[in-house]
């Protein structure tokens, strides 16, 4: 790694824990500045007290453009002319529930959070990675943080996955629109994460009672809790995908991090969209029934 490449900055959002906090703790020990974007003023006290003075804290809600812009502004002015090194776009809420039965607020929020907000931060910061060519310094990439789980459509997760899906989507075409200006876009699009996004979700447990669907979601929370503690990839992990995406010379458009690489990726590509139905079924309980 050059003195260069040491001396720059990367954005990180959700960097309050799980891989946001694993890749704020990575760059610092590889000598580069933080700006690690949370929620709430709280988290940003504990880590600017816990990681000291290389994290820099930026408190936005990604469903806030102006708190973006503010952000986005307060970077531009720190960095003095010159490019950020990345913007790692990992920041993603789950609300798990049955679509038919889940307030509709809570979709959208995913949603408005997880897909808009990533266009909207990366909007915001574009210029600062090289879209504004007054900067100096090379420019800098992008590192989207997905999920296969679109591929699979595991039922219950419906606005975080569409989120996902559309994710997917958003990384292609602006890859190849920021190539005007050299910067490069890579995602990570781990099979499993075990990081706490899952423990979050499993108070909903019980929530859904006295719907068809009691009995499937509250075994479909089970298993996902279990199956990301047990199989999931670790956090350490993913931010290692995350530095070769902003540091190697020929980074991967996409990144798989598995801990059964081969099965986990076999499953998702060979298996028919009919079978994955049926084992969801089986699974959760999903079979018709008579009323």
């Amino acid at each position: 790694m050059s003195a260069e490449l040491e001396r720059r900055s990367v954005v990180v959002t959700g960097a309050s824990s799980g891989i946001g906090l694993a890749t704020v703790r990575m760059l610092l020990g590889r000598g580069v500045r933080v700006y690690g974007a949370v929620r709430h003023e709280d988290d940003a006290d504990r880590l600017a007290r816990e990681i000291g003075p290389a994290f820099v804290p930026l408190v936005l809600d990604l469903r806030d453009g102006e708190a973006i812009n503010a952000a986005a502004a307060e970077v531009r002015a720190e960095l003095g002319g010159r490019t950020l090194l990345g913007l790692v776009n990992n920041a993603a809420v789950v609300l798990p529930g049955p679509v038919l039965f889940q307030p509709f607020d809570e979709i959208q929020e995913q949603i408005e959070t997880d897909l808009l907000g990533t266009i909207r931060i990366t909007r915001a910061f574009a210029p600062l990675l090289g879209a504004d060519w007054t900067l100096k310094g090379e420019p800098g990439r992008i590192v989207m943080m997905s999920s296969t789980g679109g591929k699979l459509g595991q039922p219950f997760l419906s606005g975080y996955l569409a989120s996902k899906t559309g994710l997917e989507a958003f990384t292609e075409t602006l890859r190849r629109e920021l190539q005007l200006f050299g910067i490069d876009v890579a995602v990570i699009g781990p099979a499993c994460a075990s990081t706490p996004i899952w423990d979050k979700a499993r108070p909903a447990r019980g929530r859904y009672a006295g719907t068809p669907y009691w009995s499937s979601f509250d075994s479909a929370l089970d298993k996902l809790t279990t199956v990301s503690r047990r199989q999931g990839v670790s956090p350490e992990t993913l931010a290692d995908s995350v530095w070769h995406a902003l540091s190697a010379r020929r980074p991967r458009r996409r990144y798989t991090p598995a801990r059964h690489p081969i099965l986990e990726g076999a499953i998702a590509r060979a298996t028919s969209t009919r079978l994955l139905d049926r084992l969801f079924d089986l699974a959760l309980g999903l079979r018709p029934s008579r009323r």
